[in-house]
């Protein structure tokens, strides 16, 4: 039986007439007819004994009846999926994310993506450029965010946000009692600040040099999250980006650093991958909670 066959054999068997049926079906009574004729013909026996205006089913659509119903039951469950996926109803979202912008961008945007599209399903993995980049390559993610805009040639970049640095210090650092830190005043200090070759790293000491300062961090991390340990522990002052909410971390004090240079928060993609409905929408809601943040800051 064909599609069309089987949702017209499925309906009379539950309604019992040709016209409920049909107007189940919202076909004319010939139409469904004809239907019902051409699968007979093809199954080589008939399926309904017509007595008095209505259908009996003989023995053998009585046999049928139970696998063609399993099967129709699958036919409109995937035609439904199929109309949720493309009204983004539903669908997959394979998302990963460095650490800063998993817990500031990131959060917002799935909960608005909650709210709007509940049946979407995510999946979401916090890990380093490196890593969102093979991500991206093996289908594991389909959409990233970093803190980062210079990419391989196969990756989209698309800039949503702007980012500065600011200095996290312990309470007890004389350094809280300033409205803004300046890289003069890491002199003597011990300094937390991310490891060489890497974008936010390149960006302070492009700045430091500007105002002829060496900068040299004397404790290098991978990601800023991993500062908040180490500026606890009395271990030094961390230089680090200004996306992360740090003032939610206990015994930690936040200044801005003076004259800060700015680092590009993007979304990447693979250029010859298309995104879905579901990785459309989820990147609609990234962006407008990055536009919400720059309106914040104006």
């Amino acid at each position: 039986m064909r599609a069309r066959q089987l949702e017209v054999f499925t309906a009379v068997m539950r309604i019992g007439t040709v016209t409920g049926a049909a107007r189940v079906l919202n076909i004319s009574q010939p139409a469904l007819s004809q239907v019902l004729r051409h699968t007979e013909d093809e199954l080589g026996f008939l399926l309904f004994n017509r007595e008095k205006g209505r259908l009996h089913p003989t023995p053998e659509a009585l046999e049928l009846y139970p696998d063609a119903e399993r099967l129709f039951s699958g036919l409109e469950g995937l035609r439904r999926k199929s109309t949720d996926l493309r009204k983004g109803r539903s669908g997959l979202v394979r998302i990963a994310a460095s650490a800063p912008p998993s817990m500031s961008v990131l959060p917002n945007a799935l909960s608005r993506l909650r709210q709007k599209h509940p049946n979407i399903q995510l999946r979401v993995h916090v890990a380093p450029i490196s890593t969102l980049i093979s991500m991206l390559r093996t289908g594991d993610a389909t959409l990233a965010l970093a803190l980062d805009d210079q990419v391989p040639s196969d990756i989209r970049a698309e800039v949503i946000d702007k980012t500065s640095f600011c200095c996290l210090m312990s309470e007890h650092s004389e350094l809280s009692n300033e409205a803004e830190v300046r890289f003069d005043m890491m002199a003597e200090r011990t300094v937390i600040s991310y490891r060489t070759q890497t974008r936010p790293r390149d960006e302070l000491q492009q700045a430091a040099q500007r105002q002829g300062i060496s900068f040299e961090p004397d404790l290098e991390i991978d990601s800023s999250i991993s500062a908040v340990g180490f500026v606890q522990a009395g271990l030094g002052v961390a230089l680090v980006d200004a996306l992360l909410p740090w003032e939610h971390f206990q015994g930690i004090k936040v200044r801005p650093l003076a004259d800060s240079p700015t680092i590009p928060l993007s979304l990447l993609t693979l250029k010859d991958r298309q995104l879905s409905q579901a990785d459309q929408i989820m990147s609609k809601e990234l962006r407008a909670v990055c536009d919400l943040r720059g309106k914040t800051k104006s």
